[in-house]
Parts: structure tokens; sequence; C-alpha cells
């Protein structure tokens, strides 16, 4: 076998991973926010028909793709935590409120004590993929309340 093709599959290999490498999205990290990006959570949750709604305020600016508020809500002793939506958020720099109301099974929650963590997200094109980036995440014992 001569050196040649030996050579040029080895170069045409490294050529191929090295754009993969460079077309591949960097991991998505939670990005330091900046000064003028928050979000909040209210100390009130409801809870309704197996509904639960929270809310909250946020800010952010600019972005290169969609941005979203998302939330998930626990009991204190437990780990399982339970998607309540996702809102699209406006990043002009000024605050605005955001609400999310999702159902969760009919025993997995109580009025009383949670907990909830709500997110500002930005799916960011990344080549082929969007790549999630953190612009705010907040954590806060609330009280979901009936009604």
């Amino acid at each position: 076998m001569s050196v040649r093709p030996v050579l040029g599959v080895a170069a045409g290999s490294a050529l191929l991973l090295l754009g993969f490498a460079a077309a591949a999205p960097a991991p998505a990290s939670a990005a330091p926010s900046a000064p003028s990006e928050s979000v909040t959570v209210d100390k009130e949750g409801r809870m309704a028909d197996g509904s639960v709604t929270l809310s909250g305020t946020y800010r952010c600016s600019g972005g290169d793709g969609p941005v979203f508020v998302s939330s998930s809500v626990n009991r204190p002793s437990s780990d399982v935590h339970y998607s309540v939506g996702g809102t699209r958020a406006v990043c002009d720099g000024k605050e605005h409120r955001w609400q999310n109301t999702g159902t969760v099974p009919g025993d997995a929650l109580e009025a009383g004590r949670a907990h909830v963590e709500a997110t500002l997200l930005e799916l960011r094109p990344g080549g082929i993929l969007l790549v999630p980036v953190f612009h705010a995440v907040e954590h806060r014992d609330i009280t979901l309340v009936q009604g």
C-alpha cells in the first residue's frame, strides 16, 4: 500500500474532526448575569383545580435568540421538582412581570411551604443547535395558597 493514500485519509480525517470541533456548541454554562439582568419570585403562589401559578419579575437586555422565564416548584422535603410552565421574555432592559401556570399530579403539592426556582434562559443559535444560555436564576421559599 502506498503512503500517499494513507496520508491523504489521515489528513482528511483530521480536517473533518477539526471541522466538527469548530462547529460544536460550547457547553451550556451558568454565565454570570449582567447587573441589568435579574429574575425574582413572588413570596406567594396559588393552587387551584390541580394547577399551580407562580409569578415574579424579570429584567434582561438583548439576546441572540428567544429568551424565556421558566419555573419549577417542589416541597421542601422532596427532591422532585415540578415544571410550572414558561413565559417568553421581552429583553429591552426594563422590568417586566412574569406568570407561569402548570398542572402537577394531584397529591404532589399541598398548601403551605414550597421551594421555587425561576430561570431566565436564552436559546442562542449555535451552528445547527440551540444552545441554552442562563441569564439569571432565583431560588426562593414561598407559600402556596388555595384559590
